[in-house]
């Protein structure tokens, strides 16, 4: 159904972020930052956002980039899903930990 959507020209809502957290069994927290131009004094503003994703293989590690939509609300704070892992990053916690 979602590919008829898209096919017919609906807009999908597609969020590229960092992963911040990946503690939970099949959860991750992304982090989305965005500019934003003020309406009166023209400055432009960082905004930042968490959101709560399916990731149900837990594929997905602290630091990637990753691609996520919406889908149907899994619990009180999940109502996004992981598309796709953009680029896989380099967590310091990884890093000390193979070196151990």
């Amino acid at each position: 159904m979602a590919e008829q959507e898209t096919q017919t020209g609906a807009r999908r809502q597609i969020k590229t972020g960092t992963v911040t957290s990946a503690k939970g069994d099949k959860t991750i927290r992304v982090l989305i930052s965005s500019m934003v131009k003020h309406p009166t004094y023209g400055k432009y503003l960082r905004q930042r956002t968490k959101l709560a994703a399916h990731d149900p293989l837990n594929d997905a590690k602290v630091g990637d980039v990753v691609d996520i939509g919406p889908c149907r609300r899994m619990s009180k704070t999940k109502s996004w899903r992981l598309l796709r892992i953009v680029r896989r990053g380099d967590s310091p916690m990884v890093a000390d930990v193979k070196e151990e």
